[in-house]
């Protein structure tokens, strides 16, 4: 049976090249970067090496403003805890978001909420797009941090980001986005595009799980976030991961390099995908249809469960997802399609797709085939589509 990837926004594979890059780290140069001897100072030099690097291809004016974090969701919590609570205490107590941002930044803005912090929740309308005015409109003179992300993780659509820094700029209000989604997909540079802080993980982009990085601008100061050494500027303490620092570093450079001819690729596969499923009946695309990340499809198809789907993708060789994976064994709709005004009936017949360099115009081919014969196998069995089919039969 043919085996098709198709969950990349959840993870992507470690690529062949970065792995090398790696074992060095793993095997033979092991030392504890914070030793003098020679073996520790080589593990020094590649953890600097790639700070350096990394600061280098988005942008920043310095590769002390880059710290190594665990991944995505622990960047996310150190910039928004540690920048709220560095400035409250200057009588700054109110937070922008988005509706439909990750788990990770919802719930750490739900966990300031409980410590005082008053939270503005932005819609981001049908297109699940934030409109730049609604930001301008929601900034006050008690507003700490402005966090949006650069691109949904569920429907792909990418935010007015330059706009949105520009607005925070004005306004002296620091402008946080987690761009773990967009790194490596979309042309990210921090000072052209006026971001204070950037959250990103290895794992989206071919690089290893369990290492992210936080870009902090200098002169932004959000609270230590670990107590206990030296390590990134005494800021977050703890042995530093060097393997997965220099895979990091590694895979970035790849998917930056290799950016322009990827994402015309899998834009065209995107593209032909979305066209070909649109026509299954009471099918719809969710998001921005151009304003999007090149290898994100995310569909609903009335009348079915999502997860019912997705258990028979998975039996004819497809991974596939309904959302995020840090819900899914979550029940409940999609909250990035219900702030996209989905009513929770269609919401629960999604499907999300996300496409990386290992995939084909031959797995196109292969999901084009067998989505349609899965979905009127469940419809059949379903009886709200029934229902559905009643009331169309009526009108």
């Amino acid at each position: 049976m043919r085996k098709i990837y198709a969950d990349n926004a959840a993870t992507t594979a470690l690529s062949p090249k970065v792995l090398e890059k790696m074992m060095p780290y793993l095997t033979t140069v092991y030392g504890n970067p914070s030793s003098l001897y020679e073996i520790g100072a080589e593990a020094k030099k590649a953890v600097e090496n790639a700070r350096a690097k990394i600061a280098s291809l988005i942008g920043a004016k310095s590769p002390n403003e880059i710290y190594f974090t665990s991944g995505g969701s622990e960047a996310d919590n150190w910039a928004i805890k540690g920048m709220c609570r560095a400035l409250k205490q200057k009588g700054k107590n109110h937070i922008i978001t988005s509706k439909f941002e990750h788990h990770a930044v919802l719930h750490t803005c739900k966990a300031l909420e409980k410590e005082g912090f008053e939270v503005t929740y932005l819609d981001v309308y049908e297109n699940g797009i934030v409109k730049v005015e609604d930001v301008k409109n929601a900034i006050k003179d008690t507003t700490a941090l402005v966090t949006i992300m650069y691109a949904n993780n569920e429907i792909g659509t990418i935010q007015p980001i330059s706009q949105i820094g520009a607005i925070c700029r004005e306004n002296r209000v620091i402008f946080h986005t987690d761009a773990v989604q967009a790194m490596g997909n979309v042309h990210i540079n921090v000072e052209e595009q006026n971001i204070d802080m950037l959250s990103l993980t290895g794992h989206k982009f071919h690089g290893p799980k369990g290492c992210g990085a936080l870009y902090i601008r200098r002169g932004v100061r959000p609270d230590v976030l670990i107590d206990g050494g030296a390590q990134e500027r005494t800021r977050r303490a703890g042995t530093e991961n060097v393997a997965g620092i220099v895979g990091l570093a590694e895979a970035l450079e790849l998917a930056i390099s290799t950016m322009e001819e990827r994402n015309a690729r899998l834009t065209k596969m995107r593209d032909r995908l979305i066209d070909g499923l649109l026509k299954i009946e009471r099918s719809r695309v969710n998001g921005d249809r151009t304003n999007r990340l090149p290898g994100n499809i995310n569909m609903c198809f009335e009348g079915i469960e999502g997860e019912s789907l997705l258990l028979r993708l998975d039996m004819a060789g497809i991974s596939a997802s309904s959302g995020s994976a840090c819900t899914s064994g979550d029940l409940d709709p999609s909250h990035v399609l219900l702030s996209i005004g989905l009513p929770h009936e269609i919401a629960h017949g999604s499907m999300r797709l996300s496409f990386s360099d290992d995939n084909t115009e031959e797995d196109v081919d292969y999901i084009l085939e067998k989505v349609p014969v899965i979905v009127d196998y469940l419809r059949q069995m379903s009886p709200l589509w029934e229902k559905i089919k009643e009331e169309e039969r009526n009108s």
